[in-house]
């Protein structure tokens, strides 16, 4: 078994096919796939160390996508206004939309709430 070395780069590639194909998506996994969708959204906010990459069909990862960039404005929203302001919950409304179209493209539930 392999140690990992903090400061390594991990690639991770989430294989969106793959998790269709699993019908035991539980708890554990909901985690960890949150995980990386939280490395993607630091990576998009300058964070270095994360490589890896989407795997699907192109319908899927353009869910995946969008979804990921709300994540993002939303946190920016909310840090920029507070989580009271009607510019918040909109942005919030936007991300319940985009995450509500990834579950439904995909049947893949999207691990944050």
């Amino acid at each position: 078994m392999e140690s990992l070395n903090e400061g390594e780069i991990v690639e991770v590639i989430i294989d969106l096919e793959e998790l269709k194909k699993n019908d035991q998506l539980n708890e554990s996994f909901l985690r960890m796939m949150g995980f990386w969708v939280e490395n993607i959204i630091k990576h998009m906010f300058g964070i270095p160390h994360i490589a890896g990459g989407i795997r699907g069909k192109s319908g899927d990862i353009k869910a995946f996508a969008k979804a990921v960039g709300n994540e993002k404005k939303y946190i920016e929203t909310a840090k920029q206004y507070g989580l009271n302001d009607a510019k918040t919950y909109k942005q919030k409304s936007r991300l319940k939309k985009a995450t509500d179209a990834f579950e439904k493209k995909t049947g893949i539930k999207w691990p944050f709430k």
